[in-house]
């Protein structure tokens, strides 16, 4: 198993390479093979006449030999002298080459006799040099003639030997050759075989590396088709086709989720479009109703500016500026609740309320403000502070008569503008101001006058005007210690604008049916 992983891990590359190397590797052993059998057939061949050259070189030194001897007797010179004892070493030497153990095979009893008559006609060819040389005629005549007989045999014996190693040379000659041509086609078969394998192997392996390559591009083709759901490539090595096959893989399953990503986001997209035109439909029903309900207070704030403007004809001033300010009042609840307003006009909105509360309660309201002139025209969301100074007077003071006392703070701080409303009161405990803080603090009864508008609706409104979620900080350290809420605002903020549409239709269809 872990040989097939390693063969499996093993790079495209190296596969060609080895492959490369496994044919020629092969082809080059064949080569070889093939080289040294031709070399030895051609050694074979070559040595089939060794024997006769050498016996014609025998032949040919026996007579150098007779020569010099002749010589030396004709002319008794000391070069001729010399020139046969050369020779005559010569003629030792080859003649030692000869066979002279005793066997069954003729040629080389034939040897074997060649070599004794040498030998015996050199001694008398000796003996003749010497008695030439001591002036012995008679002996030297008579190892002379032996000489010279044994000479003649000696030559036909070696010309006969010769014949005969000829005639049988000639045999083993044909017989190797029929032999290196049977070698020779052996050996083109031999060749073509090896060319045959190696091409067999080479489509082999070039098979297994473009099967998956195949496969691959009929996916691909069908991918670029837009037919995502194709069976998976099966992984069947490790090597750089296998690496792209399971990257191709990886990518059709990752398009397939994302189109089925897309396809349920087209599908929530178009529910949602559907719930939208729902709502519309729903919306332009509700903004009806609240045209029907802007009628009574409108009539109520015309019927206000009338008591004001009768109480100014008849010379009551201070009835006249309670209407006029309850009229404002009343006027700023109705437009402003959904529009962006100056800080300013907020903190007027409170003077307004503090006054009609005061006029209420006989001034039991202490009510001091701390204003940097500078930030009043910074933008804020309507209706924010009055729900706070509410909030502050019906849970805080509201039980305290003329000790009860609200201070409203505007400055900026580490480059916020910050609006603080604190009072005297009863303070609120930590998980009261969890709960407030969180949007979980409901009032079981709706305290008299309160104009509907909660904490949580306050600090809901604000983060969506600022875009931040620190936007309020409520503070009390106790019981019966007071409590402050703290708004943050950017100093460089635009403002968002939240308005109900058609406001100044609905002023005007309410001044219309109040007959203002």
């Amino acid at each position: 198993m872990r040989t097939m992983n390693k063969g499996r891990s093993v790079s495209l590359q190296f596969k060609i390479s080895s492959i490369y190397i496994l044919t020629n590797l092969l082809v080059m052993i064949v080569n070889i093979v093939l080289l040294i059998g031709i070399n030895n057939m051609s050694v074979r061949l070559d040595m089939v006449y060794q024997d006769n050259l050498h016996l014609n070189k025998l032949s040919d030194a026996l007579g150098v030999v007779q020569d010099n001897m002749t010589d030396y007797l004709n002319a008794k010179t000391t070069d001729s002298l010399e020139d046969y004892y050369r020779s005559e070493q010569d003629y030792r030497t080859m003649v030692a080459d000869l066979n002279e153990q005793i066997t069954g095979v003729p040629f080389d009893r034939m040897e074997r006799n060649i070599r004794n008559m040498s030998e015996y006609y050199l001694e008398e060819v000796g003996q003749t040099i010497e008695a030439k040389r001591g002036r012995n005629v008679e002996k030297y005549r008579i190892h002379y003639e032996k000489a010279t007989q044994m000479y003649e045999y000696t030559a036909a014996y070696i010309t006969n030997l010769n014949l005969e190693k000829f005639r049988s040379n000639s045999e083993r000659y044909s017989d190797l050759l029929k032999r290196f041509k049977l070698f020779e086609s052996t050996s083109l078969v031999a060749i073509l075989l090896v060319m045959a394998s190696n091409v067999c192997i080479i489509i082999r392996f070039v098979g297994t590396i473009i099967s998956p390559l195949k496969k691959l591009a009929g996916s691909a083709n069908e991918v670029a088709k837009g037919n995502f759901d194709i069976e998976l490539l099966p992984v069947e090595s490790e090597d750089e086709v296998g690496v792209v096959t399971g990257a191709f893989n990886s990518m059709v399953v990752s398009i397939s989720r994302y189109i089925e990503r897309i396809r349920e986001s087209m599908e929530a997209e178009r529910a949602l479009k559907e719930r939208e035109l729902l709502m519309e439909g729903h919306l332009k029903d509700a903004r009806l109703k609240y045209l029907q309900a802007q009628i009574n207070p409108h009539f109520l704030f015309n019927t206000l500016n009338a008591g004001a403007q009768l109480a100014m004809m008849e010379g009551a001033d201070r009835t006249y500026e309670y209407v006029q300010k309850v009229a404002q009042f009343y006027r700023y609840n109705m437009k402003k609740s959904e529009e962006t307003v100056t800080i300013a006009d907020e903190i007027e909105m409170v003077d307004y309320y503090i006054y009609i509360l005061n006029v209420r309660f006989a001034g039991d309201i202490h009510y001091e403000k701390h204003i940097d002139q500078s930030l009043l025209t910074v933008e804020m969301p309507g209706m924010i502070l009055q729900p706070i100074v509410e909030n502050c007077v019906n849970h805080g003071i509201h039980e305290m008569g003329s000790e009860g006392k609200i201070s409203l703070s505007l400055y900026h701080k580490e480059g916020k503008v910050c609006i603080s409303v604190k009072d005297n009161g009863v303070g609120m405990s930590e998980e009261t101001i969890r709960k407030v803080m969180s949007g979980t603090y409901r009032e079981e009864n709706m305290a008299a006058g309160s104009n509907g508008i909660g904490m949580d609706n306050v600090i809901s409104r604000m983060k969506l005007f600022t875009g931040s979620e620190d936007v309020m900080v409520i503070k009390s350290d106790g019981k019966d210690k007071g409590t402050e809420v703290c708004l943050h605002l950017f100093m460089n903020d635009t403002g968002f604008k939240m308005s109900v549409q058609d406001l100044d239709e609905t002023e005007m269809v309410a001044e219309m049916l109040g007959g203002g």
